[in-house]
């Protein structure tokens, strides 16, 4: 498993709230599920799709004109990648 560390106060609370959730699973195995049918998702819904069409988006002014800074049309961000020299 994780290999946790844990002090003995979180040890012993963990084992509470795992020893709950045992037991409710346990619980649950008693119900009798022999006619229920499996479900893959509960919507009911079948199916759904839209038509894919293009649609007009927001003029690249107007996407830009609140950004911090704009280089040649576009979003400038700072680097996120740095180059490393040999080590």
């Amino acid at each position: 498993m994780a290999n946790l560390s844990l002090s003995p106060a979180e040890k012993k609370t963990f084992e509470k709230q795992l020893g709950s959730v045992l037991a409710y699973i346990s619980k649950l195995n008693e119900v009798n599920t022999k006619n229920v049918e499996a479900i893959g998702q509960i919507t009911g819904l079948v199916n759904v799709v839209r038509e894919d069409k293009t649609a007009p988006s927001i003029p690249q002014e107007d996407a830009l004109k609140n950004a911090p800074r704009t280089h040649n049309g576009f979003f400038e961000v700072d680097a996120i990648f740095e180059e490393n020299g040999p080590e």
